[in-house]
This record gives C-alpha cells, sequence and structure tokens, in this order.
C-alpha cells in the first residue's frame, strides 16, 4: 500500500502562473519561439552594487547561517526605512526577513490564522492568497470587485464581509494583477471599518515604489494612530530591485507576532540565504539610480501596452497606476470559436492564445476574475510589439 497524501494536498493547486511559465518553457524547448507574458518578473538584470556586495558577502566567509529571523543589520535597515520613509516607528525586533515576500505572507497566515477563522480577500487576488490561507485551516472570503469600480473593494463591503470569525482583511496595493493602487482616502476608509471591529489588516505592499505618474503608494499601517498593532506588512526586493531569484522578502509586525513568526521561520528553513541577505541590505541601503531607471522603462512599457490593446477588437483594460500588469477584459470572445477551438472561459482563451499565437498569459480565473487574461510587461518593448501583433491576428480569426 502506498503513502497516503495528508488532507490538505486537496486544499491547493499549482501556482497558475507559474503552470503557465511552466508550459511555455516546454515549448521553448521544443524550438518554438514562445513570447512569454505570464511571470511576474522583471528582465532587467539585478543591479551591479547589489551584485557586488553578494561576491563580497561570500569572499568575506558570510555564508554561514544566520539568526532565524535574519541578520541585525538589514533588520535595522528595513526597520529605518519604514521609520524614515513612512513616518512608521519601526524597531529591527518587529522584523522578519524571509525567504521572498510569498514566504512572509506564509508564516503571517501561520503566526495568527487557525481552523474556524476567516480572512476576507478582495477578488482579483493574487494566485497565491487563497490557498496559502487554505493551509493554515482557515477560509478565505472572497469579495469580489469590478472594473467599474476600479478593482476596489469598497467601505460597505468590507464591512458587509467581516464576522467574529474574521481574523485578516488582506489588501494589495499597487495590486497585481490589475496594477491598482488606492488612494490615500480610499484606505483611510477601509482602515476606519478594520477599526470598529476586532480585525487586522495583512498588506502586501510589494510593489510599493513601482508606481507611475503621480500615483504615490501609501504604508497601510500609517493610515491611523491605532491601526500599527493590528498589521502585518508584508514587501521585499524582488520586483523593485529585479532580484526575483535571491528570495528576499520581509514582513514588519508588532513584536511579538514577529517573535513567533520568527520561531515558525527557525523550524521551517533555519534562515533565509546569507549571501542574498547581504546584497538586500545593499539594494535598501545603497544607490537608488537603478530604481528609477527601470521604473521610467516600466512607465514606456505600461503605455505602449495601452495604446496597442486600444487596438485589439473587443479588449479592454482599466490602466494600470502601479506593478507591471494589465488585466486585460477578454470576455466578449466567449462563445467564439478561434482557430477552431471553442473560448468558453479565461482559460480556453489563454491556452489558445498560448497554442496558435504562441502567447503566455495567465487565465484571470486564477486571480478569482472569470472573463480576463493577465499581461506582465515586465519585458522589453520589442518582445511586447511582436505579442501584440500576435495578438491582433490571433483574434482576427
Amino acid at each position: 500500500m502506498s503513502l497516503a497524501l495528508a488532507e490538505r494536498s486537496n486544499l491547493i493547486g499549482p501556482s497558475a502562473t507559474l503552470m503557465m511559465g511552466a508550459e511555455a518553457r516546454r515549448l521553448k524547448a521544443k524550438g518554438i519561439e514562445v513570447l512569454d507574458f505570464a511571470l511576474g518578473e522583471p528582465d532587467f538584470d539585478t543591479p551591479a552594487n547589489i551584485q557586488q556586495a553578494a561576491w563580497k558577502a561570500i569572499s568575506g566567509g558570510l555564508t554561514h547561517y544566520t539568526p532565524p529571523a535574519g541578520i541585525p543589520e538589514l533588520r535595522q535597515a528595513i526597520a529605518t526605512h519604514y521609520s524614515r520613509h513612512f513616518g512608521l516607528p519601526t524597531e529591527a525586533a518587529q522584523v522578519v526577513i524571509s525567504n521572498g515576500a510569498k514566504h512572509s505572507l506564509h508564516n503571517a497566515l501561520m503566526a495568527v490564522c487557525g481552523p474556524g477563522d476567516e480572512v476576507v480577500i478582495p477578488a482579483p487576488y493574487w494566485v497565491s492568497y487563497s490557498d496559502l490561507v487554505k493551509l493554515t485551516g482557515a477560509v478565505p472570503v472572497i469579495v469580489p470587485t469590478t472594473e467599474a469600480s476600479g478593482f476596489k473593494i469598497s467601505p460597505r463591503q468590507l464591512r458587509a464581509a467581516i464576522t467574529w470569525r474574521t481574523k485578516l482583511f488582506m489588501i494589495n496595493s499597487p495590486s497585481n494583477p490589475t496594477g491598482v493602487v488606492y488612494h490615500r482616502r480610499e484606505l483611510e476608509a477601509l482602515a476606519d471599518v478594520i477599526l470598529e471591529t476586532h480585525a487586522g489588516v495583512l498588506s502586501d505592499e510589494i510593489y510599493e515604489q513601482l508606481t507611475y505618474g503621480a500615483v504615490e503608494p501609501t504604508c497601510f499601517a500609517t493610515l491611523r494612530p491605532d491601526l500599527a498593532d493590528r498589521m502585518i506588512t508584508v514587501s521585499g526586493v524582488s520586483k523593485t530591485y529585479a532580484m526575483t531569484g535571491w528570495r528576499i522578502g520581509w514582513a514588519v509586525a508588532a513584536e511579538p507576532i514577529a517573535k513567533f513568526m520568527g520561531d515558525i521561520q527557525s523550524q521551517e528553513t533555519s534562515n533565509p540565504c546569507s549571501v542574498s541577505q547581504w546584497a538586500a541590505l545593499e539594494a535598501i541601503v545603497g544607490p537608488q539610480d537603478s530604481v528609477v531607471q527601470m521604473k521610467a522603462e516600466f512607465q514606456k512599457r505600461r503605455d505602449y501596452v495601452l495604446s496597442r490593446i486600444e487596438s485589439l477588437p473587443n479588449v479592454t483594460c482599466t490602466p494600470p497606476d502601479g506593478a507591471f500588469y494589465a488585466f486585460m477584459n477578454v470576455s466578449s470572445h466567449f462563445g467564439r470559436t478561434i482557430g477552431g477551438t471553442l473560448i468558453d472561459n479565461s482559460t480556453s482563451f489563454c491556452m489558445a492564445a498560448l497554442s496558435q499565437a504562441q502567447v503566455a498569459l495567465v487565465m484571470g480565473s486564477a486571480f478569482g476574475a472569470e472573463g480576463y487574461a493577465r499581461m506582465s510587461f515586465a519585458t522589453s518593448l520589442q518582445t511586447l510589439e511582436k505579442g501584440f501583433d500576435a495578438l491582433e491576428r490571433f483574434l482576427g480569426n
């Protein structure tokens, strides 16, 4: 008799973004040119000063175990960043360094959620939120938002979703997959609802430095004086500094929660990669010129993407104010047969686009929003041009 899987194996599936990325790589391995817009990964190299910091750490022998919650220097640098940049008084003991922001989210949920708890999540949401909640035994309570509302949850919706079982409200601004950025006054209204209740907030702010035009991000924990003790703020270096593979994220929380998250991590992974932590320290305290340059390039790509979406037949998109995604409404094509394939949902749309046009997108259903397809524009203008040319031919069939 074979060993049986635990019941939790039925709770989660593979990440849709990674699945589509893997399918794109499979086709590439067969010699097929794939225009890959599935992964949210900057195509830039990690800046040279950060690479040099890593080499310095290696040559200096900084390759051993670190404290489970991270090296003191990095924890202090992040605490200083929140204190100075956001005006959020933060001590190093409130900071936990983890193996990427996704790991920080996992640690946060494991630290405060359990069976019988509920976590309110506005949809569209990042693909991993719901499954990470389920792994704790808690229940994700999905609150749909609409294109007409700017994909933003309203105070009324939030108030109606919170029950005596609610442990957390999860919010992501700037948002993956929509690129939506909540204005400060909108977040203040949500914060006021939270303060009427016993619930806490898990704020995923991984795209905090990637906003466009005059749009500014807001650190949720700064909105009201009594909010900080109910907050867990998550961010990291992956998106801002093109360091996805270095796997360094962090959480900022009240000290008892941070300590328990560090204890969880000590049992699960011992500590994040030592070399990556020293590289992340340089990213935060070193020159920020590369961030300005990458952000300017993302702005160009965003503007180009929006101009090309306007030319796609029966496709609309709420302009993203942050991150590097276009969340396209493709539902007008449902019911069509394209290239011999019946398009009846976002999955069939994306699979047909991949097989027929060699364009890799991610289905909206993976983000809790059927009818949409997410395109990452964290790639070159040349690739984007080829991709839209291929999509135009595909939709014109």
